[in-house]
């Protein structure tokens, strides 16, 4: 599928403050915790804990959620498919739909019960 400019508008302007509850309640019911999620979400954006907080407190939009991300370096390593888009043929021109799949991608392996170490992709060495 092809990502188009309204579809990334729509993912710019969703708030993360409503989206998180639902990653919250997928994981919760595949025995994952709160501190997990926010591990990976952390990992991916490179936020602490208090930004990450306020920026659900301020019911910041995705745009803002990763305009303020120092996204990793590793990040390029997310591949595969979530909601039908293969995430490393989404163009650069989306870089907010991009990011929103990557980041939701590392949530889906988290709920189906990867490893941490495997989620929080490292260059092999």
């Amino acid at each position: 599928m092809k990502v188009t400019v309204e579809k990334n508008e729509k993912v710019a302007n969703m708030i993360f403050a409503t989206i998180y509850p639902l990653y919250l309640n997928r994981l919760k019911k595949n025995d994952r915790t709160k501190e997990e999620l926010d591990q990976v979400i952390k990992w991916f954006t490179g936020f602490d804990q208090d930004t990450l907080q306020t920026l659900i407190d301020e019911k910041a939009t995705y745009r803002t959620f990763f305009q303020k991300a120092k996204i990793h370096p590793n990040a390029h390593m997310i591949k595969g498919v979530v909601c039908g888009y293969r995430i490393e043929e989404i163009e650069d021109e989306f870089e907010v739909y991009k990011q929103c799949r990557q980041m939701e991608k590392l949530i889906d392996e988290l709920a189906r019960g990867r490893k941490m170490e495997k989620i929080l992709r490292e260059e092999k060495k």
